[in-house]
C-alpha cells in the first residue's frame, strides 16, 4: 500500500510538471528589446519616449475585467502586468554611482498579500531576469520620479484617454502614474490641437476682423462634422461674437494658444509605433500564424457540429472551445454569431437566437494566441446545403474576395483590393437585378475589405503600400436585410468572407486557407461527422 502510494505521489508531482506549466512560447526577451531599439532608432537626439500599461478596469462592484496588457507597451516590454510606464532615452542617461542607463521598466511591486489574491507578480527582479530589462525601478519611484522632463527637447507619449480608474487601492496605479507625469512635465491639453482646430484657428489668425463672417460660418461646419470643438469656449464665441473688439480679444487668445510650445507630442509615438507594427518580423509570424490556423480549425468543426436546433450561443461555443483547447488565451474580439437577419448587423455580439434553423449563419471569430489575433470569417447553411438565392450572393463574396487577394502584393496600394472587391459585387448585384446601375450607392457592402492584424485585431498601420510580412484582411461581404428594396427572395441574407493574407515576396498566402471557403467545399465539411454529435447534456427542465 505504501509502494502504491508512493508511486501514485510521484504520478501526480510528474503530471503537475509537465502539465501544469505556464506556456514558455511567448515573445522572447531578445523580441521586445530589438523592438525598443527600432523605436530608438526613430527618435530624435535629446529625446523620451513614454509608454504606459494599461490600468485594471472594473466591471461591477468587486469584480474587475480580465486584463489585457496594451498592446504597444506589450510589444516593447513583453510585460503583461498592470500600472507599470516605460521611458526609453534616445541617449544614454548618467544616474546615482554613475550608472547609465536608456531605459527604465517601472512596475508594480512585489506585494505578498496582493499575489495570494491575485498571482505572483515579477517584480524588478523578475522584470530584470525574465525581461531582460538591466534597469528596472517600482513604480511608486515614478510617481515621486525626479526626472527632469524639461531638460528634453520632446517628449513622445500617446493621447491621454483619460479612463484610467482610481481605486486608491493603490498609490502607483496607472491613474496615478499619469498624474504624476502630468503634474512633472507641464503637460497642458490646451497646448495639442486636433488637425481640424489647428486649421480652424490658422484661419482665425489669417484673417482680418472685418471679414470673419466667412470664418464662423466655417466653425459652424467643422462642428457639425467634428462635435468636440463645441468643448472650445473661445472658438464658439468666437462664431458667436459681433462686436469687433470682442471678436479681436478671442482673435489674441486663440493665437495664443496656436502658438504654444510644449516639448510634448502625442503624434510621433502612434506613427512610427505603426511602422514598426505592421511590419511582422519571423517571432511574430510564428505566434499569428497559430492564432490564425486554430481559427480556422474552429470554424471547420462548427461546420461539422452544425445543426439547425443549435443556438448562435452553442456555436459560439464550440468555437472558443476550440481555442482553449490549443491553449488560447482569449478572444481577439467579441465572437460574432448571426443567423439569417442577425447576420446583416455587422458588429452582432449577443449571439443569443435560440435555433438557427435553417438559415445562413455568418461566424466572424478569432483566436488571440500568446498576444496575437486572428480574424476569420465564415458564412454556412444551418442545415448543411446553400439555396440557389444564397449559393449566387454567396459565390459573389467569393469572387469579390478572389479577385481582392490576387492584389496583395509588394508596392500595390492598400486600397487596390477594397476596390477590385467593389468592382465585382456591384456588377454582380447590378446583374441580379439588386441594385438598378452599375455605380448605384447602396447599403448591402458598407465596410472596407482590409485591415491588419496582430496584437489587435485592427492593428495599427500607415495604410500606404503593400509590403513584405504584413499580415492583412480580405473581408468582402454582402447583407441584404428584411425590408431592403429588392425581391423578397434576397431578404435575410448576410455573407462575409474573411480571411488572413502574408504579403509574400512571390504570391500572397492565405494563413486561414485551411476552412473551407468554397460552397463545395462548405457543404462536403458539413457533411461530415462531429465528434460533439454524441455530445448531449442532461435536461434541466
Amino acid at each position: 500500500m505504501q509502494c502504491f502510494k508512493f508511486i501514485f505521489v510521484s504520478i501526480l508531482l510528474l503530471s503537475t510538471a509537465i502539465f501544469g506549466q505556464a506556456p514558455t512560447d511567448f515573445l522572447s526577451k531578445e523580441f521586445h528589446k530589438a523592438r525598443r531599439a527600432a523605436l530608438r532608432e526613430k527618435m530624435p537626439p535629446n529625446s523620451m519616449a513614454i509608454v504606459f500599461s494599461n490600468s485594471v478596469r472594473n466591471r461591477a462592484n468587486d469584480v474587475d475585467y480580465v486584463f489585457h496588457q496594451d498592446p504597444n507597451f506589450y510589444y516593447l516590454t513583453g510585460y503583461r502586468e498592470p500600472n507599470a510606464v516605460l521611458v526609453l532615452f534616445s541617449e544614454f542617461q548618467i544616474g546615482d554611482a554613475e550608472t547609465t542607463y536608456n531605459e527604465i521598466l517601472y512596475v508594480q511591486k512585489r506585494d505578498a498579500r496582493a499575489e495570494q489574491w491575485n498571482g505572483k507578480r515579477l517584480g524588478i527582479a523578475g522584470v530584470k531576469a525574465t525581461l531582460g530589462f538591466a534597469m528596472a525601478r517600482n513604480a511608486e519611484e515614478f510617481v515621486a520620479t525626479n526626472i527632469d522632463f524639461k531638460k528634453f527637447d520632446r517628449i513622445f507619449i500617446e493621447k491621454f484617454e483619460d479612463d484610467y480608474r482610481n481605486s486608491s487601492k493603490n498609490s502607483a496605479e496607472v491613474y496615478d502614474l499619469v498624474r504624476a507625469f502630468k503634474q512633472n512635465s507641464g503637460y497642458d491639453i490646451k497646448n495639442f490641437l486636433s488637425p481640424m482646430k489647428k486649421q480652424i484657428y490658422e484661419l482665425v489668425k489669417s484673417t482680418s476682423i472685418e471679414n470673419t463672417a466667412n470664418v464662423a460660418q466655417i466653425i459652424g461646419r467643422a462642428v457639425a462634422y467634428d462635435p468636440s470643438l463645441r468643448a472650445d469656449d473661445d472658438l464658439m464665441q468666437f462664431k458667436e461674437a459681433t462686436d469687433d473688439k470682442l471678436k479681436k480679444e478671442l482673435q489674441q487668445k486663440i493665437i495664443l494658444k496656436l502658438e504654444a510650445k510644449t516639448n510634448i507630442d502625442i503624434s510621433f509615438l502612434s506613427k512610427n509605433m505603426a511602422t514598426l507594427r505592421e511590419v511582422k518580423t519571423a517571432e511574430e509570424m510564428v505566434l499569428l500564424t497559430k492564432a490564425v490556423r486554430i481559427s480556422a480549425v474552429g470554424q471547420i468543426e462548427v461546420m461539422k457540429a452544425m445543426k439547425p436546433h443549435l443556438s448562435e450561443t452553442e456555436l459560439q461555443g464550440i468555437h472558443e472551445f476550440v481555442y482553449k483547447k490549443y491553449g488560447a488565451e482569449y478572444e481577439g474580439y467579441p465572437s460574432i454569431v448571426g443567423a439569417g437577419n442577425n447576420g446583416c448587423i455587422l458588429h452582432y455580439i449577443e449571439n443569443n437566437k435560440t435555433k438557427v434553423g435553417n438559415e445562413l449563419v455568418l461566424m466572424d471569430l478569432g483566436a488571440e494566441y500568446r498576444g496575437y489575433t486572428a480574424d476569420v470569417t465564415r458564412t454556412i447553411p444551418a442545415n448543411g446545403k446553400f439555396t440557389t438565392e444564397q449559393k449566387e450572393i454567396y459565390n459573389l463574396v467569393y469572387d469579390a474576395q478572389e479577385a481582392g487577394i490576387a492584389l496583395y502584393t509588394i508596392g500595390e496600394s492598400m486600397a487596390a483590393p477594397n476596390k477590385a472587391a467593389r468592382k465585382v459585387i456591384n456588377a454582380g448585384l447590378y446583374a441580379l437585378g439588386i441594385i438598378e446601375t452599375l455605380d448605384e450607392k447602396h447599403p448591402y457592402f458598407p465596410h472596407g475589405t482590409s485591415h491588419h492584424i496582430g496584437l489587435d485585431v485592427h492593428d495599427p498601420g500607415n495604410y500606404g503600400n503593400f509590403e513584405e510580412n504584413m499580415v492583412v484582411t480580405m473581408e468582402p461581404g454582402i447583407y441584404i436585410p428584411n425590408g431592403s428594396p429588392c425581391d423578397e427572395k434576397w431578404w435575410s441574407i448576410g455573407i462575409r468572407i474573411e480571411d488572413d493574407i502574408l504579403v509574400t515576396k512571390t504570391t500572397p498566402i492565405n494563413l486561414s486557407g485551411e476552412a473551407p471557403r468554397t460552397v463545395q467545399a462548405i457543404e462536403a465539411m458539413m457533411a461530415k461527422e462531429s465528434v460533439l454529435d454524441a455530445f448531449i447534456l442532461p435536461d434541466l427542465d
